[in-house]
C-alpha cells in the first residue's frame, strides 16, 4: 500500500476494545450505565457539574441552543472559521445567523470586533440571543473577555469546544464553563478522543442540564418532580416539549470512558509533536500558529499559513504537491459565509475579510497521537522541498 499520512486519526488500544466488548456482552447496549460513567468521567476531568452525552457534537450544539431558548428570528453569532455545524445549529431553531470575524493571530473569534459589533447591534435592536465562540484547533477563545460582554448585552454563551477537550484556559480545563453557560465537545474519530460519532454538552446550571437531558430523548421525562400532575405509576413518563432522538449508545460511551483514561497521554503526545513542528519549521516562508498567553491548546490541528508573496507556487499547488507525496494535508476551514447555502441567505465574499484571507493561505498538517517522528520528519522534508 502506498504511503499516506492522514491529518488526524483515532488511536484504539486493547483496553478500548475490551471496554466495548464488555458492553456487547452485557444487558445494556443503549441508555445503560456506561452513559453515566462516561458523562461523569468528562465532568470530573473538566471540573463541571453536569455533562450530557449525545449522538454528535452537532446534536449537542442543537440542544444547547434549544436549552438557551433560541427561537425563530433570534440572532445567533459565531465564527466564520469553523465547520458549518457551528452556524447550522442556529438555523435548526429558526434563528438568524451572523458571524464575527477572526483574530489574525489565533484564528479564533476576535473579541474587539465582537465588542464593536455588539455596540452597533444595540443601536439597531439586533443583539444576539446566543454567541458561539469556537475554540479553533484546540486553543480556547479569550473567554474572560467574552463573559463580561455576555453579561452587559444579555446573550447566552455556548462554547464550541469540539476541538478542545484536554486544553486549558487560565489554568483550568476547557469545558469547566467558568465563563460560559454551556460547552460542547466532539468525539469524532479525528478529534482528541473518540466514541466513533458522539458529542457532549457541559454546564454548571441544573435547569439547563434538566432540559438538555429531556431534549436528547424526545422531550420525555420519567422524573416525577418535573411532571405535570401526579405520576400514574413506575411505568409512567411525560413528554414536556418537542425533543429528539439524540441519544448515545452504551457501546460508544464505553469507548469514550476508556479513551478518557488516555486523554492526558493523547494531549502530551500532541503537544510534543506540535513543539517539534515549531522547531523543525523555523525559517520556512510560512506563519506558524500563535498561542494566546492564557491558553494551552490540546492541538487538535496544526495549521500553517503560506507566505504566498514569497513563493513561486500557489496555495493549491503546495496543497496538491503534499497530497501527491502521500501527506494527508487538509484545510480547516472554508469560511461558512462563503458556502452556497449561506450565500443564498444574503452573505457575500468580503463580509469577513480576515477569515477569507486566512482561507487563502492555510494548510492543516498531519497531527495525531500515532503519528511517528519519522512520518513528521518526512512531512517537514517534503514541505521544505516544496517551499524552497
Amino acid at each position: 500500500m502506498a504511503l499516506f499520512i492522514p491529518y488526524g486519526r483515532q488511536s484504539i488500544s486493547q483496553q478500548d476494545i475490551d471496554a466495548v466488548v464488555a458492553v456487547l456482552k452485557s444487558d445494556w447496549l443503549t441508555q445503560g450505565p456506561a452513559i453515566a460513567q462516561f458523562e461523569q468521567a468528562v465532568a470530573d476531568y473538566c471540573g463541571v457539574n453536569y455533562a450530557v452525552a449525545v449522538s454528535s457534537a452537532t446534536a449537542a450544539l442543537h440542544i444547547a441552543c434549544l436549552a438557551a431558548e433560541l427561537g425563530p428570528k433570534d440572532p445567533l453569532w459565531t465564527s466564520p472559521n469553523t465547520f458549518v455545524a457551528s452556524a447550522n445549529c442556529g438555523l435548526y431553531c429558526g434563528a438568524t445567523v451572523d458571524f464575527v470575524d477572526i483574530d489574525a493571530k489565533t484564528y479564533n473569534l476576535d473579541v474587539a470586533i465582537l465588542r464593536q459589533k455588539l455596540i452597533q447591534a444595540q443601536q439597531n435592536n439586533t443583539l444576539p440571543k446566543v454567541v458561539v465562540p469556537v475554540h479553533f484547533a484546540g486553543q480556547s477563545c479569550d473567554m474572560a473577555a467574552i463573559a463580561p460582554l455576555a453579561q452587559e448585552y444579555g446573550f447566552t454563551v455556548i462554547e464550541d469546544a469540539s476541538h478542545a477537550i484536554g486544553g486549558q484556559y487560565r489554568g483550568k480545563p476547557v469545558g469547566c464553563c467558568e465563563f460560559s453557560d454551556m460547552a460542547v465537545f466532539s468525539f469524532h474519530p479525528v478529534k482528541i478522543i473518540t466514541t466513533g460519532e458522539g458529542g457532549m454538552v457541559l454546564t454548571n446550571q441544573k435547569p439547563l442540564y434538566d432540559k438538555l437531558v429531556r431534549l436528547r430523548s424526545h422531550g420525555v421525562t420519567r422524573a416525577p418532580e418535573h411532571m405535570q400532575g401526579e405520576s400514574h405509576g413506575p411505568w409512567y413518563y411525560q413528554q414536556l416539549e418537542l425533543g429528539f432522538n439524540y441519544r448515545m449508545t452504551d457501546i460508544q460511551a464505553a469507548l469514550g470512558a476508556s479513551q478518557m483514561q488516555r486523554l492526558p497521554a493523547f494531549v502530551q503526545r500532541r503537544q510534543m509533536l506540535a513543539d517539534r513542528y515549531f522547531e523543525l519549521l523555523q525559517g520556512l516562508p510560512i506563519m506558524l500558529p500563535a498561542q494566546h498567553s492564557d491558553a494551552a491548546s490540546s492541538w487538535h490541528l496544526f495549521v500553517i499559513r503560506l507566505m504566498l508573496d514569497t513563493l513561486q507556487l500557489s496555495h493549491r499547488q503546495v496543497f496538491e504537491t503534499l497530497r501527491d507525496k502521500g501527506i494527508g494535508v487538509n484545510l480547516h476551514y472554508i469560511p461558512v459565509h462563503t458556502q452556497p447555502y449561506y450565500q443564498s441567505l444574503g452573505f457575500r465574499p468580503g463580509d469577513f475579510p480576515e477569515a477569507e484571507q486566512y482561507y487563502r493561505e492555510a494548510i492543516s498538517l498531519p497531527l495525531h497521537y500515532e503519528m511517528s517522528l519519522d512520518e513528521q520528519d518526512y512531512i517537514v522534508d517534503c514541505l521544505r522541498a516544496c517551499l524552497t
